[in-house]
């Protein structure tokens, strides 16, 4: 399952005070700036909440065309730099966008603050440079944008740039979250849920989230979802889960994808249907998620809601593992040491083995003790066999510490692998 998640950096809107004697058009004459902010301002900004839009929902073409003229006519305008720099920005061309951030940001205009700080956060367009994007957030929040705000949260939480601060990344989630910022409302109620930076309050972690939730915010109905799955806080309703899962998925998002899969593939308030499950794993996987990969293998491996297919399996689970997700690393292990779509090969099963159990993974370290025992590509060592299945025992490993009572104790076959879920 996944469902925890801060978001903020990337997409990001304007915040600035129209200049004085500005504002906006008339019925009958729209004035360069007017057009270009109709074009390009965003709702988060003050004095153009009801013209405002997304970087996503811009006209690109239409915005880039009406701030050039609107920045011929005050080719000085801060806020006219930080608009068409945006509209650059989201049309993916930052080698424009950059010169026009820089400018504007020099001039203290908070759009260009936020977004450049991204940017050179993230290495978006420009070359990684955390401790400037920082600071550039730092201003931008400090002068009361909700965006930068949110992502200086974020360079505080995950320590990008400064030293890691969960009080204080938890101050500017709210600070932007008070604001009404969607994705910082639902980080906030993450810092609530794990107790980072405040004290762990799954009500107010919920309370939180249904703010970002009747905003439609996606990561706020993942995040609210699994409060409601694991029962966090409140009764467990997995079927207002699913619902808020697939709300989440309609939009694409990944977490949702998976999340809902793992309903319908459990039939958690939700009916059994492996065959969509496939398919929202399916949809996950693409986009990258390592658990999606997995969960998908193993319907592969398994011949449920698809075609057994022991090669796609073995795909998946590589491509999981080297997203990071040590349950497919040891799966893989298996297909290898077993030759199940592929032919047995000990080196890659140790190989994959032992990645997942030197992050602690105690069915890994069960495994390896397997292989130890049973000579599987090295010789057989009975104590080291001993050691990896005392280690796995040591964590409540149950299979484990039947093989070590059973290498301790009269000599029997070992059959003491597994894969996991």
């Amino acid at each position: 399952m996944a469902g925890l998640k801060r978001l903020g950096r990337g997409l990001l809107v304007l915040s600035l005070a129209m200049p004085a004697g500005l504002g906006p058009a008339t019925a009958t004459e729209e004035q360069p700036f007017d057009a270009c902010a109709a074009a390009a301002a965003s709702q988060f900004e003050t004095g153009f909440e009801e013209i405002g839009r997304e970087s996503w929902e811009i006209d690109t073409d239409a915005a880039i065309n009406a701030c050039i003229a609107a920045l011929e006519d005050e080719p000085d305008s801060a806020q006219v730099k930080g608009w068409l720099g945006r509209a650059y920005f989201a049309a993916g061309d930052t080698d424009r966008a950059v010169p026009l951030f820089e400018e504007a940001a020099a001039a203290g205009n908070v759009v260009a603050l936020a977004m450049l700080g991204d940017m050179l956060t993230t290495g978006d367009g420009v070359a990684v440079d955390m401790e400037r994007g920082a600071q550039l957030l730092t201003q931008g929040a400090e002068a009361g944008f909700a965006l930068a705000q949110n992502s200086l949260g974020l360079s505080y939480d995950f320590g990008e740039g400064l030293k890691q601060d969960y009080t204080q990344a938890a101050r500017w989630y709210r600070a932007a979250a008070e604001q009404g910022m969607s994705k910082a409302q639902s980080n906030l109620g993450l810092m609530y849920q794990e107790g980072l930076g405040v004290p762990r309050d799954y009500v107010a972690a919920a309370a939180w989230f249904e703010l970002a939730v009747a905003q439609g915010d996606a990561s706020g109905q993942v995040n609210l979802g699994k409060l409601l799955q694991d029962g966090s806080g409140q009764p467990a309703d997995p079927a207002r889960a699913a619902e808020l899962y697939r709300l989440a998925a309609d939009q694409g998002d990944m977490y949702g994808q998976n999340n809902l899969g793992f309903l319908l593939e459990n039939g958690l308030g939700v009916d059994t249907d492996l065959v969509a499950a496939a398919e929202l794993y399916r949809q996950a996987a693409d986009q990258g998620l390592a658990l999606a990969q997995h969960n998908l293998a193993l319907l592969y491996e398994d011949g449920r809601g698809v075609k057994q297919d022991y090669g796609r399996a073995l795909e998946l689970y590589r491509q999981a593992a080297e997203g990071g997700e040590m349950r497919a690393a040891v799966n893989l292990g298996l297909l290898y040491l077993d030759g199940l779509g592929t032919e047995v090969d000990y080196d890659e099963a140790i190989k994959w083995t032992q990645l997942a159990a030197d992050s602690d993974q105690p069915i890994a370290l069960n495994n390896l003790g397997h292989i130890y025992e049973n000579g599987f590509g090295v010789t057989a060592d009975r104590d080291t066999a001993i050691s990896y299945y005392q280690q796995a025992a040591d964590q409540g490993y149950q299979l484990a510490a039947e093989n070590l009572a059973r290498l301790t104790g009269p000599a029997t076959p070992s059959t003491g692998k597994t894969k996991t879920k």
